[in-house]
């Protein structure tokens, strides 16, 4: 059983982008509730399927004004008579004329049961062009900024010949340069201090529209191509000479720094300008600001620290004790961009290239909000951020980018279900309506959401509630069904409408509760729930947020264990459930909710790609995966235990956020005393080289590019496996474990041993 429905939800993964919690839902509200995790799903909508070729035609919509759900093939179809019923209101609709053909041997593709996620091209609707707005830092070292020059000189050759372009630099002062192909650089100046409304940015740029006289006819280009109007942002093809040298003339900042003072530095206002620019110019086309920035902003609204070096850059600690003075009203200057710009379907990336913090905690929303990108680094010189930087611009199989724009995710639910909410890279559309739960989940409230900016990867953690009355039964086969629609931007300017439907069958948890508990999927339901905590920790306590994930996992044990009342020795978990309480032993430990060791910027940023990821990726930033390699055999996966440290191993660990290669202490006094270059230890030679062969595929692959850590036995680096892997040996019960294997970690952390032993004392005991 159990392996048939791993198959079935791998097929389901890789033909629909989805996978949820439970696979066979349990038919009441109140057998629902008992189940503790949620019946939820995550959905990659844009899930890259090359064998999944658009087709050329747009929906077929139920005709019920409050239903418009897509003809799919969970519709019952009279082909006599060229009637179909939709699954989710029942109402009988005619097929459009085009359809005149259809029989049971000659069906349209979305009535194919493999075509249950398939996607159109809307034929209607003028194309607009891919925008790209630079605003960048010049209070940068001189090293930094050569180097930032020549990525973004870099960058221009990747986009397409008719991407629009713009430029604004800031630092005491904000500059938006007018692109012009004669060769005269012009810009126009704001002061760094003062917040501009969209009106005033847009009436001091001149991209106020004047009055037209009615007499006269509007000229059809200019309405199609406001690019005509705004000199502030043209065509790649005709300005790239003039920018790139725009570009390699660009000096850092010139108002002198004194002793002992941060520059000045007006990000808050720079992007209040990228916001207004785009908003009068291009709203709802697809866009990116694209900011790049080398320290926190110092002076303006969206100020986070003074420029008194003395006084550092607000911390944890400092939040705690309400200590951080600019932190409220920055964030709010930030949320109020980040809100203008989700509503004119733009988003915003943040590359924040600093050994100190650079103020992502204010700035989060701004990326968060509209699905941009948020990368951080050390240094604009280096590999991270370079590699990073360019494969933003990869092309797909069909030479398009891998990016999406503007795009609003609808979701309908059979009316056994309610929509909780959604967590990821999302704003509400506030649409209400019979399927939207009052208990919210995430962000709720809504069928609908706005995606601004997303690519293959983006995931969104949807939640439901199932409403159906526990007195009600549904017929014996019944199944409950959601259809998932995304209209968005392809990066070829087309407009497309990607509808995945599924059904999965409903159960009754009194009878059938072994069916239920078979299909539970513990490495989504791990991802969902990690979700909702990390959701959670943004607004409350820490401390609040580990006792409710353990409440609710004590909970799950007490259900679907099997156990003697007060035996401990006695519980056991099905296989279905087996790794869930090891995955949320991790997950307590992993930054995503302990902010002990991370500033408040590399919270933001960790949390911020845990928000985006797919299963996949999540489940290793959760439970990083960890690789022996040995004289032994070929490389293995090993436990992420103390016990893996062994003096003859390499071990490489990925946490999704770094690659670390930690060589055991035997193997780095060999390396030491140089055995790899003596001929006859050739097999030593190798072995040294296979984990740095693999770390470069990961490296090569994965978006943003992992910190690359090379460490060994005793080296200062080597706390970072160690702060990772299960202590089940610590100094404190060393020596009833007799010296055995394994490296003893420094630490007063329970290990997943102990945990285990709390967790099934909990579950078996009656108080509980």
């Amino acid at each position: 059983m159990a392996a048939t429905y791993l198959e079935f939800i791998q097929q389901n993964e890789e033909r629909d982008g989805v996978r949820f919690t439970w696979n066979v839902w349990p038919s009441s509200r109140l057998e629902a509730t008992r189940m503790v995790v949620p019946l939820a799903c995550l959905l990659t909508p844009l899930k890259e399927r090359p064998d999944l070729p658009p087709v050329q035609y747009e929906p077929v919509l139920c005709s019920r004004p409050t239903c418009k759900a897509v003809l799919s093939p969970l519709c019952q179809v009279d082909y006599r008579a060229k009637l179909w019923a939709c699954n989710f209101c029942f109402q009988r609709n005619q097929f459009p004329p085009a359809y005149t053909g259809i029989s049971e041997m000659n069906q349209p593709a979305e009535l194919m049961p493999q075509f249950s996620t398939i996607e159109y091209v809307v034929q209607r609707g003028p194309q607009s062009p891919l925008i790209f707005l630079y605003v960048v830092d010049t209070c940068l070292e001189e090293d930094d900024l050569q180097a930032l020059k020549e990525s973004l000189q870099m960058s221009l050759s990747l986009l397409p010949p008719d991407a629009l372009v713009g430029l604004i630099t800031f630092g005491r002062m904000v500059q938006v340069h007018e692109l012009s192909c004669e060769g005269i650089s012009k810009s126009y100046v704001f002061r760094g201090t003062k917040d501009l409304t969209a009106k005033q940015i847009q009436d001091m740029l001149g991209l106020s529209k004047p009055a037209m006289p009615m007499s006269q006819p509007r000229p059809a280009q200019a309405q199609e191509h406001p690019s005509v109007s705004s000199r502030f942002l043209q065509p790649v093809h005709k300005i790239d000479m003039t920018l790139t040298d725009l570009l390699g003339e660009l000096q850092r900042d010139p108002w002198p720094v004194t002793q002992g003072k941060r520059p000045l530095r007006s990000t808050g206002v720079a992007l209040s300008i990228a916001v207004g620019l785009l908003e009068g110019t291009f709203p709802n086309m697809g866009a990116r600001i694209m900011l790049f920035t080398g320290g926190p902003p110092t002076q303006g609204p969206g100020m986070v620290v003074g420029d008194e070096l003395k006084v550092p850059i607000r911390s944890w600690h400092d939040i705690e004790k309400d200590n951080a003075r600019f932190m409220k009203k920055a964030t709010k200057h930030y949320e109020m961009l980040a809100n203008r710009t989700a509503a004119n379907g733009h988003c915003i990336d943040i590359y924040a290239c600093a050994l100190d913090q650079t103020g992502l905690l204010e700035m989060k929303c701004c990326t968060n909000l509209t699905g941009g990108y948020m990368v951080m680094g050390d240094s604009f010189n280096t590999s991270l951020f370079k590699q990073t930087f360019q494969r933003i611009f990869s092309k797909d199989f069909n030479g398009n980018f891998r990016m999406a724009f503007g795009a609003t995710l609808e979701v309908k639910t059979s009316r056994e279900l309610k929509i909780a909410g959604a967590i990821g890279p999302c704003v509400s559309l506030n649409v209400k309506g019979p399927c939207v739960s009052e208990n919210e989940l995430g962000v709720g409230g809504t069928s609908q959401w706005k995606i601004c900016g997303l690519d293959p990867t983006s995931t969104l953690g949807i939640y439901f509630e199932v409403v159906n009355q526990h007195n009600a039964p549904i017929p014996q086969g019944g199944r409950g069904a959601i259809q998932f629609i995304t209209q968005y931007q392809h990066s070829s300017t087309q407009r497309r409408i990607r509808v995945t439907t599924i059904a999965r069958n409903w159960a009754d948890a009194q009878s059938q509760l072994r069916h239920i508990e078979a299909s539970f999927d513990q490495e989504a339901a791990a991802v969902l729930m990690a979700r909702l905590g990390v959701f959670r920790a943004e607004s409350e306590e820490g401390p609040d947020v580990l006792r409710w994930l353990d409440r609710q996992l004590i909970r799950l044990c007490q259900k679907f264990g099997q156990y003697n009342k007060e035996d401990p020795s006695s519980f056991r978990l099905s296989d279905s459930f087996s790794l869930y309480p090891q995955f949320m032993f991790h997950l307590r430990r992993s930054p995503f909710l302990q902010v002990f060791n991370n500033s408040p910027d590399e919270s933001s940023y960790y949390r911020h790609h845990f928000a985006r990821q797919d299963l996949t990726q999540s489940l290793i930033m959760i439970q990083p995966i960890l690789y022996s390699y040995s004289f032994q055999g070929p490389p293995e996966p090993v436990l992420l235990d103390s016990s893996s440290i062994l003096a003859d191993r390499i071990l490489l660990m990925d946490t999704f956020f770094q690659i670390v290669i930690y060589l055991g202490e035997t193997i780095a006094q060999w390396r030491k005393a140089g055995y790899q270059d003596m001929p006859e230890y050739e097999n030593f030679k190798h072995l040294l080289q296979a984990p740095l062969d693999d770390a470069q595929e990961i490296l090569q692959a994965r978006f943003p590019m992992p910190r690359y850590i090379n460490t060994e036995h005793g080296g200062s680096q080597a706390r970072f496996l160690l702060s990772k892997v299960n202590p089940s040996q610590t100094h404190n019960n060393l020596f009833a474990w007799g010296q055995e294997t394994g490296a003893p970690i420094l630490t007063d952390d329970v290990s997943l041993q102990v945990f285990m032993d709390h967790l099934k004392k909990l579950a078996v005991s009656s108080a509980a």
